[in-house]
């Protein structure tokens, strides 16, 4: 019970308790939400744990080990708390939690069970249930380099270095014809070549998707207008007249970083690793044999 304090533990050993548990999810965006399952409400760490909620959550399954403590949390959609447009735009995801068990007489004994953040959100018949991953999570992670021809960073990341910041490759611009919340439509969009935002990023500004973004899987020219399309349908309300990013998108090629980006220096690809097929080419009688670069 690493964490627990003497106050918490004399109150458990006593044989008569009054503990409830509540949770504090802390979104992306820095809104936070208390919940407790007791039937009255709980005030500590400045933030207020609603009793009308309807959160209740299964038993913690925690390990010493690197496997992922993991949990769940369950509750009803409430228009006051948690709201499906919120759940469905994505505004969860990520979320940090924590979880304790609190004596609801004395909030102020209580222990810190859970950390971590929210995984897979499912939400039906008016209810939602949050899978809880645990700190070790991220341990779980493959690290290191990859060795590989395409580049393995991301654009304007901390290996690529590059300055999206830079008019030539971003525009900002009001959606003027939405369709099925995907495919965007302009009349006039002068200043970019067809395809230069495929696989670039289009980012909400304003309205109700503030704050999500997109993938571009297509950027092309039809019937006089340009066209964006994502690959998957936005999770919110959108409308025209929202404002939004669309920034350049970069397909890995050492061809793209050197003519589109001028940013070879900072390739983090192998353009000239061999591949499997070099593994049945018989030698040469002629030429270099030295097993140097192409280029």
């Amino acid at each position: 019970m690493n964490g627990l304090g003497y106050e918490m533990k004399t109150h458990l050993q006593s044989g008569v308790t009054t503990l409830c548990r509540a949770w504090a999810i802390v979104r992306k965006d820095d809104t936070t939400f208390g919940f407790t399952d007791h039937d009255l409400p709980l005030h500590f760490d400045g933030i207020e744990f609603r009793a009308d909620s309807g959160m209740s959550a299964v038993a913690l399954q925690q390990t010493t080990g690197l496997s992922v403590d993991n949990t769940e949390a369950l509750g009803a959609l409430s228009d006051a708390a948690v709201r499906e447009d919120d759940i469905e735009a994505g505004h969860f995801d990520g979320a940090d939690v924590r979880a304790w068990l609190v004596n609801w007489a004395s909030p102020a004994e209580r222990w810190l069970q859970f950390r971590g953040t929210i995984g897979e959100l499912r939400r039906a018949d008016g209810a939602f249930k949050a899978e809880l991953r645990g700190l070790t999570e991220t341990l779980n992670r493959p690290m290191g380099r990859v060795f590989q021809t395409p580049c393995t960073a991301i654009l304007g990341d901390k290996n690529c270095k590059f300055n999206l910041a830079n008019p030539a490759y971003f525009t900002d611009r009001a959606l003027e014809v939405v369709e099925e919340g995907r495919v965007f439509r302009w009349s006039v969009f002068a200043g970019f070549v067809p395809a230069w935002f495929t696989r670039g990023r289009l980012a909400f500004l304003s309205g109700a998707g503030a704050g999500l973004d997109a993938i571009i899987k297509k950027d092309v020219v039809e019937n006089g207008m340009r066209v964006i399309e994502v690959w998957e349908p936005i999770r919110a309300d959108i409308a025209a007249g929202d404002q939004v990013r669309l920034e350049a998108g970069c397909d890995k090629r050492f061809q793209s970083c050197k003519l589109k980006f001028n940013n070879v220096i900072n390739y983090q690809g192998f353009p000239d690793i061999p591949g499997e097929d070099w593994m049945a080419v018989p030698p040469k009688s002629t030429g270099s044999n030295t097993g140097g670069s192409l280029r």
